[in-house]
């Protein structure tokens, strides 16, 4: 079975690129099950609307990850106690609407759950991140609960990531990295069995600082006169990782970054 994890989706740029393409994608790489993160696919690069969800759904993604940003779009906290296939973080502050871990039966009758989960250096307050993952893992079991599990770190430094790439080592199929909106070069398995890169990357227009509009993003740092901070529009690349995953062990068996678009290529 192959997984296709593609990191957070933004703007218009990123939404198009995936509504354009992913169906064939799909049927060229020979995935069965798609996760994306879509955080900030609004049209202003924060935050997830309840039409952009229907058309990723139409296109061929089988679940929705989100992070600090999941309630941006004030709409999405009423769609997301009725739509099993959008998460938010699982260590979310309760009471908190919706779900962070769901289990999903693919057309193949594999079991596959996906968990959502949020850093807590540097990023807005939720419960720690480790006391969650272990009470989950106490509660949850590989080959038990589901055939594979998919975590979704939203996190912003990298040896956060890392410890809990590291702590699910074993019990899950995949965890990946999202937020940064910046791919790493370290997509690898780890000793016990599960895939692992730091950060997916970003679906998005890459000519742009994380996304957003290089101009007006360089004079926020400048402290010059700026806007609020609005996507980049020009054409996206989308970025994630592919994993093969073992349905009789729940490990992977190979996982590759997976790049799609032009603005990541060396150029002269």
């Amino acid at each position: 079975m192959r997984i296709l994890f593609l990191g957070d989706v933004v703007g218009l740029s990123g939404t198009s690129k995936i509504m354009n393409n992913l169906k064939t994608e799909i049927k060229k790489k020979n995935i069965d099950f798609v996760v994306i993160n879509g955080e900030n696919s609004s049209s202003t690069g924060v935050g997830i609307n309840v039409e952009t969800c229907k058309d990723f759904y139409n296109c061929g993604v089988n679940v929705i990850t989100t992070g600090n940003h999941v309630w941006d779009q004030k709409e999405i906290m009423n769609y997301i106690e009725i739509e099993k296939r959008l998460l938010r973080p699982f260590n979310l502050y309760e009471p908190c609407p919706g779900k962070g871990f769901e289990i999903y039966e693919t057309s193949q009758n594999v079991k596959v759950g996906v968990l959502n989960l949020m850093g807590n250096v540097f990023m807005k307050k939720c419960d720690d991140v480790f006391t969650i993952s272990k009470n989950f893992m106490k509660k949850f079991k590989l080959k038990k609960d589901y055939d594979l599990l998919i975590v979704d770190f939203h996190g912003e430094i990298t040896s956060e990531k890392n410890a809990i790439g590291q702590y699910f080592d074993g019990h899950a199929t995949l965890v990946v990295g999202t937020h940064t909106h910046i791919p790493t070069n370290d997509a690898r398995i780890l000793k016990k069995g599960t895939g692992y890169q730091t950060d997916a990357g970003m679906c998005g227009d890459y000519d742009s600082v994380i996304g957003m509009n290089k101009e007006n993003s360089i004079n926020k740092f400048l402290k010059e006169k700026s806007d609020k901070h609005f996507p980049a529009i020009g054409e996206a690349t989308l970025s994630g990782v592919i994993v093969d995953c073992n349905v009789e062990t729940g490990l992977a068996k190979n996982i590759e970054s997976y790049i799609f678009g032009e603005h990541l290529k060396n150029t002269h």
